[in-house]
């Protein structure tokens, strides 16, 4: 009998060898284990539009997308992206040539990357960030470079330091990767930020790649910029969003990027040795929810509103400083008011001292210390559950 005998060498990979198994997995782990309420990871407890859910019912029973879609995406749900498009942000694109279909926002990102960077290049991205941002760098190759955003406790938000962004680009730097509204701290990047990005990019002469996921959870007074708007960014911008946010179908993993046709290309052949195609019968389903009236958009954003306030005034309630999201599902909060400093050791222990599951920020830096303190919470649950989760919390204050 034989088999592998040399342990010499390790079987990952080097370049991944710092990822493990993601923080969202080992928390959800918990919350079952325990029975705690899972304010961790970002997916809602009730499904979205229900005439969407049948749209997709439809297309199964009708025989569309069952087999292979085209590569780029269904014709219906390319050109639906196009309006939407067009509709929010005066942007125009071709269907066919300057939009692709993807499994998720996330396979969008890990393609770009993939397709757009050469060993050694360097990638500018905005700390903390979600942690796909790291291990798809990491996969083409490339070199992370962060750029811390900073806590500000006296306007409760986390802030871009220009300066610091500036000084991060190198002769090496080939792209800045963007997220606005940001997750995890629910910052929306300003227009004046945003212009300040382009014109680095436009001088520096980088590609952008930006995850606007988010674009239609944004709160109060904060705008959506998408970045491509801005002068000189429509050709040098890989635009990426998704479904599962906006219409609380996060299974259906629906993506997609629009950007130029040179851009799209080459994000597409990467893409197509991935999952190739995905998500078939939903892209149908998709199609018909970004067509639904602007009636859909305003009542699913005053919803997540209440829920940010209310979660919020739990939080605070307990004893958190909470750092209150312009945009995103997602509280950033700092446990040192609670005489807490370790994220990690805070959240892992929070299951069984509260009844919640929550994620510790730290796992989004690459400076670890920077996000000790700090703990997200999810607020994309039914209000009788945040109410609940607010209650339990309050023994921490006790």
């Amino acid at each position: 009998m034989t088999g592998m005998t040399s342990t010499a060498r390790p079987f990952l990979n080097r370049r991944l060898t710092e990822f493990g198994t993601t923080i969202f997995a080992e928390m959800s782990a918990l919350a079952v284990a325990t029975g705690a309420i899972n304010l961790g990871q970002g997916f809602p407890d009730t499904d979205g539009p229900e005439e969407v859910r049948e749209a997709a019912v439809r297309a199964l029973r009708d025989g569309r997308g069952n087999q292979y879609p085209p590569g780029p995406g269904v014709p219906e749900l390319r050109t639906a992206i196009v309006e939407h498009q067009r509709r929010r942000y005066g942007l125009t694109f071709d269907p066919d040539t300057e939009v692709l279909v993807t499994a998720g926002a996330t396979e969008a990102v890990a393609a770009s990357l993939l397709a757009l960077l050469e060993p050694g290049d360097e990638v500018v991205a905005l700390e903390p960030y979600y942690d796909s941002y790291a291990a798809c760098i990491a996969m083409a190759g490339g070199t992370r470079v962060p750029v811390t955003l900073r806590p500000d406790p006296e306007h409760a938000r986390f802030r871009l330091d220009l300066d610091e962004l500036r000084a991060a680009v190198t002769d090496r730097t080939r792209l800045l990767l963007i997220n606005t509204p940001h997750n995890p701290t629910g910052t929306v990047l300003t227009r004046a930020e945003l212009t300040a990005i382009a014109e680095l990019a436009v001088e520096r002469d980088l590609l952008v790649v930006t995850d606007e996921v988010y674009e239609h959870l944004v709160f109060d007074d904060a705008e959506h910029v998408p970045l491509a708007t801005l002068p000189g960014m429509r050709e040098r911008t890989v635009t990426i969003s998704s479904a599962g946010k906006t219409f609380s179908f996060t299974g259906w993993k629906v993506g997609w990027v629009t950007a130029a046709p040179a851009l799209v290309t080459a994000v597409r052949s990467a893409k197509q040795y991935l999952t190739y195609v995905a998500s078939g019968p939903f892209q149908y389903a998709v199609a018909e929810a970004l067509r639904l009236p602007d009636t859909y958009f305003s009542a699913f954003l005053a919803d997540m509103r209440a829920k940010r306030d209310l979660l919020s005034a739990g939080l605070t309630a307990a004893g958190f400083a909470v750092y209150r999201p312009a945009g995103t599902y997602f509280v950033t909060t700092d446990i040192r008011p609670l005489g807490e400093t370790d994220g990690f050791a805070f959240c892992r222990a929070l299951p069984e001292r509260a009844g919640v599951v929550a994620i510790p920020n730290a796992v989004f830096y690459d400076h670890r210390d920077q996000g000790a303190p700090f703990v997200r919470f999810a607020f994309c649950k039914r209000t009788s559950v945040l109410e609940e989760a607010a209650s339990r919390l309050k023994s921490l204050a006790a």
